[in-house]
């Protein structure tokens, strides 16, 4: 098989030439050695596939295909069934079209509201978004399309996007912008990572060995081809020696020119070259001819379906929806008529066809008048109405691949029209579109009901319309926090930097994690989600199943008179560790479907990572041993039920330095109390109080031993030597389960 093809045989110009694009979507093939081209094509949502002007931009047409839901809507499902279906759907696409490998997904994290591509991404939480992108990249490949999870890595903004570094503690990064890419690559095992075009921590992630190599292959075990997003690399030489093994677009030669250069003069080990084309050589065995029939009617079902899974209800007073099919209803706004279903941008899909949400609603109610806006008379009919239906939200003038936005709040039109409608209707609704979070402020307490559709792809307009009516229930949840104002975001201060840099201050409090953690108030926090029925948690046991890890059992019941969809959502609360942590962070959640008068008892995993931190002076993961809360949530505000449970956890035996501190000395398990005996018989000129060693506790010992000396202390000379050497020796095995670390 081509995949098995080695580098044997082929010249150095031919092996330079399959490291970069043949052009803008497809790979170098050399025929005379039986390698073929593939092409490669935008996604994640669908299918932008070119066959003459092309960019990677979205401002040329592409061949029509089946747009689905962003994953800004997938990410409120909260369900990996609907990310599957949409994978193995536009895999199937793939497959027929010829297309090798699909752009796609976007795994980053909604740092900031502002981020002009957050329709793309799926959640401010990292849990979150890699169970779900597994769950793409699973099908999508199950279908024989390669994925191309990116961009790898702290992509978090569209300003200066190409050039900006992006300055992140390692902490952070490990926590929360890696572990969605790691979850990916660990248990989906796609085809490409996509590098990003920013810098990382001064060093641009397409020549960034630390990412491209240390992490992403050899902790984490990726095997398949780093790809640069399109015109990412800046230079090619280091980019391959760092690990970015596809250039793309094509250079016209000239990256493959300065490779060959490189190797010439000895700056570039032959050997490095090789290793990249073996990598692409195994990418172009996913060349298949275009094969299968790829249906457009039952494709458009799939995305009404799923699009229906991925609408929140934030708000439902009054029982004002659902709608019944008798209210007379009076549907405002241009939305309504040409939808706002997909992002701008890179991802923008021809889609096969566009159900408006108008047409669907005048297919269920028996009485429907519409107006675009106010000089339409939307309020003389919303007065008459028994019900005024409003779509409002962001247009792509609003937001897009390319830049950032300056502010959440909707145009002034738009708040206006909502307030006057509201004030003259009877009850109001309002259905929001939009990638990136909307302030509601201004008019949410005006009106009864809003059911935020984010963007549903083309077949959202009839799966609003099965929502309002209550022909489907809705079960989205929020995969973000919608706040009450801007400034209260834990980014605000540093987004989106300046002179060339963004400096992530928040740290690990990203989101519902910062808000949680000093009490912020939200509109509508992470995991909030309304339904036409109710659920409640009963019973909720937690159980160590060993010294790191834990099972969870929660009792769920639909006490409502619908059948309906629901999120149990499981964080893990504890002060255990010696970092500053949040106060709550999601660890499990698992999407049910129940019965009225139906209860389930619903059970989950919880291992090593739901407990551990990054400790960034073992460089690993460490689970803190005592006592952690086991909360089931409605969302990341309303905890309904826990339980503690306590763990063992890693027993860390440190290494001691000169530059340790006293409170590290005097706290190890087996130098401590050697130390104490050596102070003992000079008590009389050692400060034993309480608030003197509070003082001195962060001193380091080289300092100590110094201001000891001063008192009239002198440790023996090898001392401090021999107790160094004594915390070296310590590490042993405990059991089979738990080390000693040193």
């Amino acid at each position: 098989m081509t995949s098995q093809i080695e580098p044997v045989g082929l010249t150095l110009e031919q092996k330079a030439s399959l490291l970069s694009g043949r052009d803008f979507w497809h790979t170098e093939a050399i025929e005379a050695a039986g390698i073929p081209s593939i092409m490669l094509s935008d996604g994640p949502h669908g299918l932008r596939r070119q066959d003459d002007q092309a960019d990677n931009l979205g401002v040329h047409d592409s061949v029509s295909a089946t747009c689905f839901p962003p994953s800004v809507a997938v990410g409120s499902s909260w369900d990996p069934e609907v990310a599957a279906r949409i994978g193995a759907a536009i895999g199937r696409e793939a497959r027929a079209a010829g297309v090798s490998v699909v752009l796609g997904p976007g795994v980053n994290i909604k740092r900031s509201p502002l981020c002009g591509r957050n329709f793309e991404y799926y959640s401010e939480d990292p849990l979150l978004s890699g169970v779900l992108a597994s769950a793409y990249v699973r099908a999508m490949q199950a279908e024989g399309a390669g994925a191309s999870v990116k961009h790898f890595a702290a992509n978090n903004q569209e300003t200066d996007r190409m050039r900006v570094s992006a300055e992140v503690d390692e902490r952070t990064l490990r926590e929360i912008y890696f572990p969605a890419f790691e979850r990916v690559v660990s248990e989906a095992h796609p085809a490409t990572v996509m590098c990003s075009y920013n810098r990382v921590n001064g060093v641009y992630a397409a020549q960034n060995r630390r990412l491209l190599t240390d992490v992403l292959r050899d902790e984490w075990g990726f095997e398949g081809a780093v790809v640069s997003d399109w015109g990412a690399v800046n230079d090619r030489v280091a980019a391959l020696a760092a690990g970015l093994d596809l250039e793309m677009p094509g250079t016209g030669g000239s990256g493959d020119a300065e490779i060959v250069a490189a190797v010439r003069s000895g700056e570039l080990d032959e050997a490095v070259v090789d290793r990249s084309v073996r990598r692409v050589l195994a990418l172009t065995g996913r060349a298949l001819p275009p094969s299968g029939d790829v249906d457009p009617d039952e494709q458009h079902r799939v995305a009404k379906e799923v699009a229906a899974d991925c609408a929140v209800l934030l708000k439902n007073d009054r029982d004002t929806l659902p709608l019944t099919t008798r209210s007379a209803v009076a549907v405002i706004g241009e939305f309504a008529a040409n939808p706002r279903f997909q992002g701008g941008g890179s991802s923008h899909v021809n889609p096969t066809r566009v159900d408006t949400a108008l047409d669907a609603i005048r297919e269920l109610g028996e009485s429907v008048t519409y107006a675009r806006g106010l000089a339409d008379n939307a309020i003389e009919i919303a007065r008459e109405a028994d019900v005024a239906v409003v779509f409002a939200g962001l247009g792509e003038k609003d937001e897009s691949e390319g830049f950032d936005r300056d502010t959440i709040d909707l145009p002034a039109a738009q708040v206006e029209l909502l307030k006057a409608v509201a004030a003259a209707s009877r009850r109001t609704v309002v259905v929001l579109s939009h990638g990136g979070v909307v302030s509601l402020e201004g008019w949410h307490d005006d009106v009864d009901a809003i059911l935020d559709g984010w963007l549903l792809g083309q077949a959202g307009g009839s799966a609003l319309a099965d929502l309002l009516f209550g022909v489907t229930n809705p079960s989205g949840h929020l995969a973000e926090s919608i706040p009450l104002r801007l400034q209260d975001n834990p980014s605000y201060l540093n987004f989106p930097g300046e002179s060339g840099h963004v400096r992530y201050g928040e740290g690990v409090m990203v989101g519902y994690r910062y808000y949680e953690t000093a009490e912020v108030a939200v509109r509508y926090p992470f995991g909030h989600g309304l339904s036409y029925t109710t659920f409640e948690a009963g019973e909720l046991t937690v159980t160590a199943t060993g010294d790191d890890s834990a099972a969870v059992a929660v009792t769920v019941t639909n006490t409502g008179s619908r059948t309906g969809k629901h999120v149990v959502q499981v964080y893990v609360a504890t002060n255990a560790a010696p970092v500053r942590s949040p106060a709550r962070e999601l660890r499990a959640f698992a999407k049910i479907s129940l019965e009225p008068g139906e209860t389930r008892r619903v059970e989950l995993t919880l291992d090593r990572r739901a407990f551990a931190w990054y400790d960034i002076e073992l460089s690993r993961w460490v689970v803190s041993p005592g006592d952690y809360t086991v909360q089931i949530g409605r969302s990341a505000a309303q905890i309904v039920a826990e339980a503690p449970v306590t763990l063992a956890g890693d027993v860390i035996i440190p290494v001691l330095s000169i530059d340790s501190t006293v409170q590290q000395w005097f706290g190890h398990p087996i130098v401590g109390p050697e130390l104490g005996k050596l102070l003992a018989g000079q008590s009389n000129r050692v400060e034993s109080s309480v608030d003197w060693m509070r003082m001195v506790a962060s001193m380091p010992m080289r300092q100590f031993a110094k201001l000891m000396a001063y008192r009239g202390v002198e440790l023996p000379t090898d001392a401090l030597p021999r107790l160094i050497e004594l915390s070296k020796g310590r590490a042993r095995r405990i059991d089979s389960t738990r080390t000693i670390i040193d």
